[in-house]
């Protein structure tokens, strides 16, 4: 449930950008919009290409060093397979324990793939097989951007292989989630063009999985739903109010705007992605139903998806460097809890806490049952755990899916004032710069560096 407001102008004064950052949205908007070149290729986003060129022309004006390298390097299988770890979307891999019936690869298919003289069923067993899985995309409505351009979605499976060199590298791909001979397995063995085509489909159903459930859904909307329970259940005295404040800043006005201006009737997003429409609709209708609030701990997720051993795969970053950030916020939201609950009974007998937990269970997740969002907190460590789910979702985990402004860590407002909050803030700032240091280290020499989750790259909330 997202707030009650049509346009931004509608929304409580509190909570509108002021005056400083409206004029940073309209400044970076069209800055964006500049150095995409979307007003003058337009056209293109709306029709078919004829020519690899074609992407050239897109992305002539993104000048950085990694972009670069994508750029020269898109069309080969070890820089597919390194973007499901550490590019915009590095949340739908998963370690692989059995081939589905619905995606039918064989040894046989794969086997020149395989550098380790092992069967595929060999491979699984040792670790050493991967899958990302579109399934939500199954029967989603394709965009018509006229009457004459309908779009495509498809709905992919992709196997991953980590080879000797511990490199992601794709073995098989299906476009489709039933198996047939109108929907064939792809391998790198097939025609050159073939197989790049292949590839090209499995990236622009990660598009629209990572725009709709990866950033919006799961950045934008949830901490909406967040912001909303905390303003109306929290008084601004409240200490849980006061840590969420910087987090949750301008989150509902940024999200109205998207609502506005992006994703309404005819908006950018009807004009250009295959999503829209109303595809986009349905499938973050789909997506709610994954959303639950054990999804949303970072350390859970990683689990679930069966990435956290870190010497079985050693260049997952966003992984690695999530751990650190949500362990260093972590301890500083649990200092914060045990300054102000002497006791899990003080956390217990806390009406206004107690509503804010159940308000965004009933009333932001409307009580559905698969969410398994608490509707009350009985100890301060799983209050501790709560808070820290937001923080990170609204600073660590959107800037790791999209880009950021007001570094974490800073608090410019001072809503606290104790001296022991203070104190608390301050070691939360050393272990910030000093994991920022070291992801800076490990960087050093990369081709490819790995900053998305770097806290001095982090913004503090929703924002943008």
């Amino acid at each position: 449930m997202s707030i009650d407001a049509n346009r931004h102008k509608d929304l409580p004064r509190d909570i509108q950008f002021d005056t400083e950052k409206g004029v940073d949205f309209v400044l970076n908007y069209s800055k964006a919009i500049e150095n995409l070149c979307v007003n003058q290729f337009m056209h293109m986003f709306q029709s078919s290409w004829s020519d690899f060129a074609d992407f050239e022309k897109i992305f002539v004006r993104i000048k950085n060093t990694i972009s670069e390298y994508v750029m020269k390097h898109w069309k080969e299988d070890f820089m597919f397979g390194y973007q499901f770890l550490n590019g915009c979307n590095p949340v739908v891999i998963k370690k692989c324990t059995k081939i589905p019936e619905k995606f039918p690869v064989t040894d046989e298919m794969v086997n020149v793939s395989l550098e380790r003289q092992m069967t595929l069923e060999e491979e699984i067993e040792a670790g050493n097989i991967y899958i990302v899985d579109y399934e939500v995309l199954e029967g989603i409505t394709a965009n018509c951007t006229d009457p004459c351009t309908l779009q495509y979605i498809a709905a992919p499976m992709c196997l991953l292989y980590k080879n000797a060199q511990k490199k992601i590298m794709p073995i098989a791909i299906q476009l489709g989630q039933t198996p047939g001979e109108d929907n064939p397995i792809f391998l790198p063995t097939d025609a050159k063009y073939d197989w790049l085509l292949a590839k090209i489909w499995v990236r622009s159903a990660d598009f629209q999985y990572h725009q709709n459930i990866t950033h919006l859904l799961r950045s934008h909307l949830i901490t909406e739903v967040f912001a909303i329970a905390m303003y109306r259940q929290l008084p601004a005295v409240h200490p849980v109010y006061k840590l969420l404040m910087p987090h949750i800043r301008f989150t509902i006005a940024i999200n109205t705007k998207a609502r506005e201006q992006l994703i309404c009737e005819c908006g950018i997003f009807d004009k250009a992605n295959a999503t829209g429409g109303g595809g986009h609709v349905q499938l973050i209708q789909k997506g709610v139903k994954s959303l639950t609030f054990r999804s949303l701990c970072f350390p859970d997720i990683i689990k679930a998806r069966g990435l956290d051993n870190k010497e079985e795969l050693p260049t997952y970053f966003y992984r690695d460097d999530g751990y650190m950030v949500w362990e260093a916020t972590k301890s500083f939201v649990s200092d914060v809890v045990h300054i102000y609950y002497t006791s899990d009974e003080t956390l217990q007998e806390d009406e206004e806490i107690q509503a804010f937990i159940k308000d965004v269970c009933s009333f932001g997740m409307q009580d559905f049952d698969h969410c398994e969002f608490p509707k009350s907190l009985k100890t301060r460590e799983d209050l501790s755990e709560y808070l820290t789910a937001i923080v990170f979702t609204a600073s660590a985990q959107h800037a790791a899916v999209n880009f950021g402004q007001l570094y974490l860590g800073s608090y410019p407002d001072e809503h606290f004032t104790e001296k022991p909050v203070k104190e608390a803030m301050e070691r939360f700032r050393t272990q910030l710069v000093e994991i920022s240091l070291s992801i800076k280290t490990r960087n050093e020499g990369k081709k490819l560096p790995y900053y998305n989750m770097s806290p001095d790259k982090i913004p503090n909330s929703v924002a943008v």
